[in-house]
């Protein structure tokens, strides 16, 4: 095909997703000439899934995008139509907020941003290739023979690289959503010599809420008191007029229908040959591995305030159509359900992301960046919150300064990224409270406190919101400080409450924090109590009891996040030539070679490698004598 040179441009994102919205939106806000390429303009930011932005550990991703001046949990806010806090009678490590979005708000807003964005071009457009010399990345080849050049390049695809979707017997080349599918990028991708391999996800079907009996299901309201995942949003705009969701079940009538119908299931049949979601199975995944449970949750959740589709949550699947709707009509509240859309599987590529570094820009080609799904992970906001850094990392790549990287202690989205270049994955990954060993210091809450200082240095967090942010640390400080003044003193009222709630009552004065550690005290009792008044909004509150009811707790992850710098500071040659070194395991020389660890402290995450390997590899670098891989 003949191609002809358009314009050139500091950084081009392929794919207009989640992940590529975000790193479209950071490199433009950095101050790069940015060009946003998708296949679709009616795709941009969609929810092909789940309407939803969220949950366990994803919310606090979500925060961490906005303290660092992404987009995603502004426009949620925008777009919301219920908002619940989740865990509430749990620790502040393992709250987490979630919404219910209206798809298409969400996807519409998200499009009106990022065209009224400065440095922006968003542009319909599908890649074939890769314009790559002596080993760096200069721009793309789309399927109408444009060639687009730029200084870095980010690669978005999710799940429509080489798609294909599965509904029982039916299978046919297609992207989310039957969209246009990717095909040549991944041939390219594997000429230029990139390991793939193939992932599957799926969907539930989407039923008419006019035909659900809502009488035989169980409601769930939104919270009223206002919630926000961005910063900057205010408790004056919290919807009072939320949308609730519903929760069914399935039942042995359900589960009897799906195992006569396995055989028919491409998850069973053998079609599909990509490895699902570990954390988000099919309902037949579910009924086959827990089948001694009789019954499984079923959420119906509108996917906006303009439509009348309902998804029915946790009831993925690929079976055949006439199939899911027995399914539907075996389940309570859904014997007359009118089924919309079918569910479905698809199979898509994605990288390997042991060939990534932790800026997210790949080993064997220069200044060429992944994220999202493409890196093999599952959720909308794990695929936002590696856009932003991959975003960030292509913009300062084309400004020719040194990478950004958030570690396992600061962040989130560092656990992530330092999961999938360290360890790999061999199914979808998804962000869990358990994979973080800090999250006592990782909260929902104190996002901001960790990560919008690193936003403002990179241009983006706004001076305005960075004055705001430095009155909100200094309230803090100022509270903390008085409580250690104020003396609490045992009068009739102090003793009366302590009684109440089950407290022992005080012989004597004690100070405001001492008194505020008392598991059933908040700071609204300190202030009732004694008159005092703290500073600040009910954030700054509530991050002066989390500091003082948690102070023992939070001192020894501190002692542990100093000796996980001091491991990451001992810093490993990248051309370490790992078969001169003797001793070490077959095991570990294999992983050592294929992941590369940057750090002692990487490379201690490496499964598969023990204390030993770590011990020699330790030594032979302290004595500055390693030999160099050969070119």
């Amino acid at each position: 095909m003949k191609t002809y040179v358009t314009n050139e441009y500091d950084v081009i994102v392929v794919g207009a997703g989640h992940a590529g919205s975000e790193a479209a939106l950071a490199s433009a806000r950095m101050g790069q000439k940015t060009l946003l390429l998708t296949i679709g303009l009616d795709m941009v930011a969609f929810m092909p899934c789940n309407p939803s932005v969220g949950g366990p550990a994803k919310g606090t991703v979500v925060r961490e995008i906005d303290a660092l001046g992404g987009e995603m949990g502004k426009n949620i806010d925008k777009t919301y139509i219920q908002m619940r806090m989740l865990n509430t009678g749990k620790g502040p490590a393992v709250r987490a907020l979630r919404a219910q979005a209206d798809k298409w708000d969400y996807h519409e807003e998200m499009k009106r941003t990022i065209e009224n964005t400065p440095n922006l071009t968003l542009r319909q457009a599908i890649v074939d290739e890769l314009i790559v010399e002596d080993g760096i990345c200069k721009g793309v080849v789309t399927n109408t023979g444009a060639r687009y050049q730029a200084k870095s390049v980010v690669l978005t695809t999710g799940t429509a690289a080489r798609g294909r979707i599965f509904i029982g017997e039916l299978n046919y080349s297609s992207g989310p959503n039957n969209t246009i599918p990717a095909v040549k990028l991944s041939e390219n991708l594997e000429k230029l010599g990139f390991k793939l391999r193939r992932f599957k996800t799926g969907t539930p079907p989407r039923v008419n809420k006019n035909t659900i009996d809502y009488s035989k299901t169980e409601e769930e309201p939104g919270d009223k008191e206002p919630r926000h995942f961005s910063f900057t949003s205010k408790d004056a705009d919290y919807l009072s007029d939320q949308t609730s969701c519903y929760m069914t079940y399935t039942n042995p009538r359900t589960h009897k229908i799906i195992n006569e119908n396995l055989d028919r299931s491409p998850m069973y049949s053998g079609d599909i040959v990509g490895v699902g979601p570990r954390y988000c199975p099919s309902i037949e995944t579910k009924v086959v591995r827990f089948a001694d449970k009789d019954r499984h949750q079923i959420f119906l959740e509108p996917e906006g305030r303009k439509t009348e589709e309902i998804y029915v949550g946790d009831f993925s699947t690929s079976m055949p159509e006439e199939v899911q709707l027995q399914m539907l009509h075996s389940v309570a509240g859904l014997e007359k359900a009118e089924m919309m859309r079918p569910g479905y599987a698809i199979e898509y590529d994605v990288i390997d992301p042991w060939q990534l570094t932790h800026t997210l820009e790949t080993k064997k080609v220069k200044h060429l960046f992944t994220a999202g799904q493409m890196n093999g992970t599952s959720g909308y906001e794990e695929a936002a919150g590696q856009g932003l850094i991959a975003g960030i990392n292509a913009a300062l790549s084309a400004q020719g300064k040194p990478g950004f990287v958030l570690g396992r202690d600061e962040a989130y989205i560092g656990v992530l990224i330092d999961d999938l270049v360290t360890k790999g994955t061999n199914e979808p990954y998804r962000l869990l409270t358990s994979r973080a060993e800090y999250r006592l210091l990782l909260r929902h809450d104190n996002a901001d406190l960790r990560l919008t200082e690193k936003g403002y240095q990179l241009g983006l967090i706004s001076e305005d919101r960075y004055q705001r942010f430095l009155e909100k640390k200094a309230e803090i400080k100022a509270d903390l400080a008085e409580l250690k003044d104020v003396t609490v003193h045992p009068t009739i009222a102090v003793n009366e409450f302590l009684a109440g709630i089950g407290e022992a009552a005080l012989n004597g004065g004690v100070k405001g924090d001492a008194f505020l550690r008392r598991p059933k005290v908040t700071v609204v009792d300190f202030e009732r109590l004694t008159g005092h008044k703290l500073a600040g909004d009910r954030y700054v509150k509530e991050q002066v009891e989390i500091n003082v009811k948690y102070a023992g707790y939070i001192k020894k992850q501190e002692i542990q996040v100093d000796r996980l710098r001091r491991q990451e500071a001992k810093k490993i040659p990248v051309d370490i030539d790992y078969d001169q070194i003797d001793g070490l395991a077959t095991e570990a020389r294999e992983k050592f070679k294929q992941i590369r660890p940057e750090t002692m402290a990487q490379a201690e995450r490496i499964s598969g490698v023990n204390p030993a390997d770590l011990a020699i590899l330790s030594v032979y670098v302290q004595n500055g004598k390693y030999s160099k891989v050969k070119d």
